[in-house]
């Protein structure tokens, strides 16, 4: 009998089956998978990042002409400074704020059962799966009235929409995978509901928060539609300018605002996991 072969010997020893050789078609089937999904997933982005830096592009070049002068210089214009500027504090304060109010509508939903949690549920996911086009024009009449139209405030009122959904149902799956069973022990020994919010409801909601606070400072961040309806082209975000520029053919500069507008999505879920980190949240 073979070292593959299953049984047990004479001294009782078990053998396992050696694992098989993998065909070599099937090898470079996969790598070939790979590669295109790395191609797919990276080429857009290096495209950007080649137009980016060169004003001009013309064939056979092989890449744009250009400096890196003239792209701290287009960097540093005051049209995408200003975008910056304004899409980021107000997607800071749409993420701060739709993760207070989300964190308790995703707890109380929880806490419901059977048609009641699917009926606040379907509530929840309805600014979600309503086209934004519809979500912005109930928002813009409702915001005329109050003279919120075309002004920050009512973009972010606007943003905070579709952010407080999305989040409401980002908690709905936090707390109903927590042990909450733990704040019962801890008010059993005597905890004010102070004291269990601060020591063990918070320490366990670290990480989520600041997951929370990340994803809806992107949502507020690369939204349009919502800005563009309630703003009136007067509140001007990155997203605004890149269209913009692509519509009067600024190609370099919507690439350049195009990979700016990457960079702090990036930047927000890592400083989250940071955060997450320096509290001690395990599975960081």
């Amino acid at each position: 009998m073979g070292t593959g072969a299953l049984g047990a010997g004479r001294g009782g020893t078990v053998r396992t089956p050696l694992p098989k050789p993998e065909p070599s078609g099937a090898a470079t089937i996969r790598l070939i998978l790979l590669a295109a999904i790395a191609v797919s997933s990276l080429g857009p982005f290096l495209l950007l990042a080649l137009r980016a830096g060169g004003r001009d592009w013309f064939f056979p070049a092989l890449v744009p002409t250009g400096s890196a002068a003239d792209v701290a210089a287009a960097l540093g214009g005051p049209r995408l400074g200003r975008a910056l500027l304004t899409g980021g504090w107000i997607g800071l304060c749409t993420g701060v704020l739709a993760t207070s109010i989300a964190l308790p509508v995703g707890r109380a939903i929880s806490a419901l059962t059977g048609w009641r949690r699917q009926l606040a549920t379907a509530m929840a996911f309805l600014p979600v799966v309503a086209p934004p086009v519809a979500l912005g024009t109930g928002l813009q009449l409702t915001f005329l009235t109050l003279g919120l139209g075309s002004t920050p405030l009512g973009v972010l009122v606007a943003h905070l929409v579709p952010a407080t959904a999305y989040l409401s149902l980002f908690f709905l799956g936090v707390f109903l995978s927590l042990d909450l069973a733990l704040e019962e022990e801890a008010r059993s020994l005597g905890a004010t509901p102070t004291e269990v919010w601060r020591r063990v409801t918070l320490p366990l909601l670290r990480r989520p928060v600041a997951e929370s606070v990340a994803l809806g400072f992107v949502i507020s961040w690369s939204q349009v539609p919502l800005t563009l309806l309630i703003g009136g082209g007067n509140v001007r975000t990155l997203p605004i300018e890149i269209m913009a520029y692509l519509q009067s053919g600024q190609d370099q500069l919507a690439a350049q605002g195009a990979l700016l507008l990457i960079a702090p999505a990036v930047l927000a879920f890592a400083g989250a996991a940071l955060v997450a980190q320096r509290a001690g949240v395990p599975g960081v």
